[in-house]
């Protein structure tokens, strides 16, 4: 199923429909400022086991991100630090993945996890899902990077439709997405360190 919504101004109705998937335990296909991006609430157990079994990963070693919708919702999952927080004000929104130490207040399925990937994403249509949600998203990339796949099947939402509709509830079309990742920055020390360079520029 497609549900298109319109990148600059959102339909109401149509986030709704998706954020609804979203809570009944649904996975879903959705834009980010990036690329296009499996996601599931982070409180449904089965949603992120399909997205665990799609990726053929195992949990503990899932390089999966909590999709925010502002700075007061992401300091709720993770420690956040005086100049930690600096930056991230500076750079979010935007294409960049900030590694941060959990809190205690990360859902138990991660209660193992030390840290977590955390988003804000210069993208409408994601932030507005959040914040329809009520909580962020679990977020996976489509493929891994070393997958061979051609980039239409990962940037046009009807060809997204076409290789991907029979394993996610829906595919939300928010236009031609692009390709390339996120910059992934670890915040876990007292020095901030660039881990994977991706779209987000790196001038900290």
């Amino acid at each position: 199923m497609i549900i298109k919504i319109h990148p600059d101004n959102p339909q109401p109705k149509a986030v709704d429909a998706a954020a609804s998937i979203l809570r009944d335990g649904g996975v879903i296909i959705y834009p980010t400022d990036t690329v296009y991006a499996l996601g599931c609430d982070i409180f449904h157990a089965r949603a992120i086991e399909r997205i665990y079994k799609y990726r053929g990963i195992e949990p503990g070693k899932a390089h999966l991100s909590f999709i925010c919708s502002s700075m007061s919702q992401l300091s709720e999952f993770a420690k956040v630090d005086n100049d930690t927080f600096k930056l991230m004000k500076r750079l979010l929104p935007g294409p960049y993945t900030f590694i941060l130490n959990r809190s205690n207040r990360l859902p138990k399925l991660f209660r193992e996890r030390n840290t977590v990937g955390i988003r804000i994403p210069d993208n409408l249509i994601a932030r507005t899902l959040i914040e329809s949600l009520g909580n962020p998203i679990l977020s996976a990339s489509l493929h891994e990077p070393e997958e061979e796949i051609e980039e239409e099947y990962l940037t046009d939402p009807e060809l997204i439709d076409e290789k991907f509709a029979n394993q996610v509830d829906a595919i939300i079309d928010g236009g031609i997405g692009g390709i390339i990742p996120s910059t992934i920055i670890d915040c876990t020390d007292n020095t901030p360190v660039i881990i994977r360079q991706g779209k987000g520029k790196t001038d900290l």
